[in-house]
């Protein structure tokens, strides 16, 4: 069997639930195949050997059979690549906003060079056997810069955030190469069949890819696959969570707090693509068109700290504290306040008590590659008697969850009548609902997206070569 290689911006233990799910469905393929997890530390050194960031040290730590090997980055690097390139231009205009996208020209440069000093650290720790699968959007370029040094194993390549349409993803500077370091990889998948549409329209277009069927292009003179993979969560691992005593308590908690109302929750990073001003906009419109909601409706939403030193956080911060306080001020009661609001992280193992506790999930950016709260809520509802999701057409999630009340997170007045809706609705027709929203989530877990994608992987190898790079 042939060793597993992650890289991935970050890196996590794959013994640590609290990793999350994409540690957790890796980790068997990692203990199985003895496999490495490379990535940056999260450390940020004022000067890396002398400001080279060639020189930057590896440190390996063993995590059972595991190997994880991080390296540190420079200031120069870190402002370059991360802030810079990462999430100053890649992730605004991944998320449909070019307003916010700052092109500065020093930033691709400083992308480029860590995807370099990723390459040549990693590509010695290699085995010619190995199937390396690289994550996200911090590392696309990647694969062509361990190609460059001579890399033969299967790589392959999955985007977390959306891929915009073509002439959107264009407007990046540099854009064609960026294409051209996708189609380095022998698989590129995608989280939604919207972002696959989009990566094929752009390699015909701009590139003249040839379509060989199946999910097979020939491009750039050589062949890939490229296909939707939508990552889900592990029902067993958040089932285990629900019954945890956190969970059991707060949900206790919540129910005896709120017997009298009728909760709402919305759990986010804070971050301009989760729409949360637009959705406090529609809670508002929502108090305005219908009374009975008075006394009754309460949303508590959690906005997770993100990138606070960034001006476009820092404003939709204080545009969610004047919402919040104008929603209150307006419609509050002295026994009644409309809208819970918390700028800080709550435990996960918290979480499914109140997702449980809820009868409305608001789940409504304005773009989002899949988003795993929502599956979340679903899987911790109570069979019989389960809460409603609202789900934004706009989130990935959306493709797999038809059967939740989908809406346009731009339309205040559309949203605050789908969580009317959500809040009057009878109890079979939730049921039924509920059922085959659990049904998908079940189906499409993380561990058959794990197994999709590498499965596909090895299938492109085996019928490239012959070789059975992996088995499952």
């Amino acid at each position: 069997m042939s060793r597993l290689v992650v890289v991935s911006n970050r890196v996590a233990d794959p013994r640590k639930t609290a990793a999350g799910g994409l540690a957790v469905a890796l980790a068997e393929f990692l203990n199985n195949t003895g496999g490495l997890w490379f990535g940056w530390s999260g450390k940020v050194v004022e000067s890396a050997h002398g400001g080279r960031a060639g020189e930057a040290e590896l440190h390996t730590h063993q995590a059972g059979p595991v190997k994880l090997v991080t390296l540190d980055l420079s200031r120069e690097d870190h402002d370059a690549y991360y802030l810079g390139y990462s999430n100053g231009v890649l992730w605004p205009v991944c998320h449909y906003r070019l307003d916010l996208a700052d092109f500065e020209s020093s930033y691709i440069a400083g992308y480029r060079r860590v995807n370099q000093m990723f390459a040549r650290k990693l590509a010695p720790l290699l085995k010619p056997d190995d199937v390396i699968w690289v994550h996200d959007y911090h590392l696309i370029p990647l694969g062509s810069e361990l190609r460059a040094l001579g890399c033969r194993q299967r790589i392959g390549f999955f985007l977390h955030v959306p891929l915009p349409p073509p002439l959107m993803f264009a407007a990046i500077p540099g854009h064609d190469w960026l294409m051209r370091g996708l189609c380095s990889y022998d698989l590129v998948g995608l989280q939604s069949e919207a972002d696959h549409e989009h990566f094929c329209r752009y390699i015909q277009r701009e590139a003249h890819a040839q379509d060989l069927g199946d999910g097979q292009w020939r491009v750039f003179n050589r062949t890939l696959r490229a296909g939707a993979f939508p990552i889900g969560i592990d029902v067993e691992e958040f089932n285990a969570l629900a019954e945890g005593a956190e969970a059991r308590e707060l949900y206790q908690r919540m129910k005896r707090e709120y017997s009298r109302r009728k909760l709402l929750v919305g759990v986010d990073r804070l971050d301009y693509s989760k729409g949360l001003p637009h959705r406090l906009r529609a809670f508002r419109e929502l108090l305005q068109k219908y009374p009975d909601t008075h006394r009754s409706a309460t949303l508590i939403q959690i906005a997770s700290p993100s990138r606070e030193d960034v001006t476009a956080y820092t404003d939709i911060l204080h545009q969610l504290e004047s919402l919040c306080g104008s929603i209150n001020g307006n419609f509050g009661e002295l026994d009644w306040m409309p809208v819970r609001y918390m700028h800080r992280t709550v435990a996960r193992a918290r979480l499914p008590g109140l997702y449980r506790a809820s009868q409305v999930g608001l789940v409504t950016p304005l773009r989002d590659g899949m988003n795993l709260v929502a599956k979340e809520f679903v899987v911790a509802q109570d069979p019989a008697d389960p809460g409603v999701l609202v789900l934004s057409r706009f989130a990935g999630a959306a493709e797999q969850l038809g059967e939740a009340l989908l809406v346009n997170p731009y339309d205040s007045e559309g949203t605050a009548e789908a969580i009317h809706l959500a809040l009057q609705m009878p109890l079979e027709e939730r049921i039924t609902r509920h059922q085959a929203l659990l049904a998908s989530c079940k189906r499409w877990d993380v561990h058959w997206w794990c197994d999709s994608f590498l499965d596909t992987l090895n299938k492109s190898q085996a019928e490239e070569s012959g070789t059975p790079w992996l088995r499952l």
